[in-house]
């Protein structure tokens, strides 16, 4: 299957995270994407490796530090994988060169899960908007390539403004405008009261996980709540939750019963069903860009518009 594109693309890779177990994918990824007629550097990191991590400390901060110092930025930075090892990196990081460099660049910086950390705290720091995207491990080297998430990798790297359209479980009668943020839940609870959370008012929080029991999912939605962060946003949006294990004993607690019981005790619509995280088949969102969510009974349409645009090809 071809990587769909309307022009080739210089592509940079990073390795904040986790060390690339599945080498075999990563490259496979690196493969389609020159296939394509993209340019792929900075591969080293693929292998490189230290502990359970892609690299030392040092090593994996230089990834994104350096973005600041590059001669001429790429079109795109891409994450290998995530894991786990972002958060070591965010009191390093440097922000003001970054915010300098980055803020307003024809730049798209991609990944999500253990990504996420970085993601909103260049966000919290300096505004620097990225998507939360395809990375090149998990989706580009998957060994069945989802379509679905090409076309809307590249909708994303390629129009001013694009709209999702998706069914919900949950019904609900809204039209509202907002910034969009989030991406992994885990990560947005585990930065909860630091410097590296956004203060984003009026909001539309999209949310996803992976291997996260209902009961886990509410308590790190409970944090966000008690700590006052979901009285500032409009609506919450849930993409895939997977991978979780539910048994008799949770007697028909399951996901749903979370969104009811957060959307009571917070206010907010929480919309369902959004192709959005760790799942072959996934959209991709800018966190920090502005939009429009409109649901009209179980249709739900999110439109976006105001997030970095890559240089024409």
């Amino acid at each position: 299957m071809p990587i769909m594109t309307t022009s080739p693309r210089n592509i940079h890779l990073i390795a904040p995270s986790g060390y690339c177990q599945n080498q075999a994918a990563a490259l496979r990824g690196v493969e389609r994407l020159q296939t394509a007629g993209h340019q792929v550097s900075n591969g080293q990191v693929i292998p490189r490796r230290d502990q359970r991590f892609a690299g030392t400390d040092s090593q994996r901060l230089a990834d994104i530090n350096q973005l600041a110092e590059m001669p001429t930025l790429p079109d795109i930075v891409l994450a290998v994988r995530g894991g786990y090892g972002a958060t070591r990196l965010l009191p390093q990081l440097n922000y003001p060169a970054l915010g300098n460099r980055l803020r307003d660049a024809p730049l798209a910086l991609c990944g999500h899960s253990d990504f996420t950390a970085i993601q909103l705290a260049l966000l919290a720091q300096q505004g620097i908007k990225s998507f939360s995207a395809p990375m090149l491990a998990g989706n580009f080297g998957a060994e069945s390539l989802s379509a679905f998430t090409l076309e809307h990798f590249w909708q994303a790297m390629n129009n001013q403004q694009f709209t999702l359209q998706w069914q919900s479980q949950r019904q609900a009668q809204i039209n509202l405008r907002g910034t969009v943020w989030g991406g992994n839940l885990a990560m947005l609870a585990s930065l909860s009261g630091t410097p590296w959370l956004p203060a984003i008012s009026d909001g539309i929080l999209v949310i996803e996980d992976i291997n996260e029991h209902p009961f886990r999912v509410e308590r790190m939605l409970l944090q966000l709540h008690q700590s006052g962060v979901l009285q500032r946003q409009q609506a919450i949006v849930t993409g895939s939750f997977s991978g979780a294990t539910l048994s008799d004993y949770d007697a028909g607690y399951n996901f749903a019963t979370v969104w009811q019981l957060i959307g009571e005790l917070s206010g907010l619509p929480v919309i369902d069903g959004l192709a959005f995280g760790h799942d072959s088949d996934t959209v991709t969102l800018p966190l920090g860009a502005q939009g429009i969510l409109t649901v009209e009974g179980h249709a739900a349409t999110l439109t976006l518009s105001d997030y970095p645009q890559l240089r024409a090809g």
